[in-house]
């Protein structure tokens, strides 16, 4: 690849995440407005539509990787990495969070369940990329790919009936909303659908500058695709904070991994190769450890409820960040 070449693909990713990062805030805006209008609650909003649309870029992304490229490393990649980002976001979150508050001390402990749930969907993908052997259904999925689909659909009913029986105190204040539910309908699918087409054309250039890079495709998956389609959920979280809807953008995270999990099903579905855990490559329980010692992070600071923070970052979040670093040293050492 020659030095314009991939200066023309560094402009167009810069361009592409630009547009997503500007939507994603808009996105942020008519989901608030969603969830106060319809009385559903920011948590339940940003678990189910908000990180639903966020993640579309995955769920493209990993389609296109196992059916057009062929290559489970990039797919599987690219959803723990989506993983590790998600939780990693908490603490660019607390960056914007007001000075003497912390994050997860701010939130509804309604959280706690949503990320039990996806500690344990990406400790069973771990488990599907540890074993040797599993039980075949079809030529090409076994009974982890499938247990996935099934916890997802529990998930969610545990999930909804949660929130019907613990409502928040935040979200029976409603605020006056000029816009109908149509408008804001109407006004929320148009940004999600710009998201979901700059996002889907941004991976594209990023594989391109990772191969100038000469980068394995696990590390690609990881850290650029992953990246790349998580930059939906960074320009939502980051514009919920500033509005104060800190549910909305946690709950979007948290969602996104459950949802991420659910994607390698659908992956593993469009996989005719073989069975895509088997045939990913191992470097990626690196990232697997990594969400799942982050996610128990989550739950420890969402139970603690520390209230204040001294610095920039409290101590949960630092310790997600600190997690977060050493997980691509260890992917960049290990490729």
């Amino acid at each position: 690849m020659t030095g314009d070449s991939l200066s023309i693909d560094i402009a167009f990713f810069a361009i592409l995440a630009l547009i997503i990062f500007l939507a994603g805030q808009k996105l942020s805006l008519y989901g608030d407005l969603l969830a106060e209008k319809t009385g559903l609650g920011k948590a339940w909003i940003g678990l189910i539509l908000m990180s639903a649309v966020t993640s579309l870029p995955e769920l493209m992304v990993g389609i296109s990787s196992v059916s057009i490229v062929g290559s489970a490393d990039l797919a599987v990649g690219d959803i723990f990495g989506s993983c590790a980002i998600n939780l990693g976001i908490l603490s660019l979150m607390d960056v914007f969070t007001p000075k003497g508050h912390s994050l997860l001390g701010r939130v509804s402990q309604n959280h706690i369940l949503a990320a039990s749930l996806g500690l344990i969907l990406v400790a069973l993908a771990g488990m599907g990329l540890f074993v040797n052997n599993d039980i075949i259904f079809t030529p090409s999925i076994g009974i982890t790919s499938i247990s996935f689909f099934i916890i997802y659909l529990i998930s969610l009913r545990i999930i909804y009936s949660f929130n019907l029986k613990h409502p928040e105190i935040a979200n029976r204040e409603q605020n006056a909303i000029k816009l109908s539910l149509r408008q804001i309908i109407a006004r929320y699918a148009l940004f999600a659908g710009v998201i979901i087409v700059a996002a889907l054309i941004l991976p594209h250039f990023a594989e391109k500058i990772g191969q100038a890079a000469g980068l394995s495709s696990s590390f690609v998956g990881t850290l650029l695709l992953a990246f790349s389609t998580s930059l939906p959920e960074i320009a939502v979280s980051i514009a919920a904070v500033k509005m104060g809807s800190v549910d909305l953008a946690v709950g979007n995270l948290l969602g996104s991994n459950i949802f991420n999990i659910f994607i390698l099903f659908i992956d593993d579905v469009f996989y005719v190769k073989g069975h895509l855990l088997k045939d990913a490559s191992p470097a990626n329980l690196i990232s697997v450890f990594s969400v799942i010692i982050m996610s128990a992070v989550v739950i420890i600071g969402l139970s603690y409820r520390a209230k204040n923070k001294r610095y920039l970052l409290a101590w949960d979040t630092l310790l997600i960040l600190v997690i977060y670093i050493i997980n691509i040293g260890l992917l960049y050492s290990n490729q």
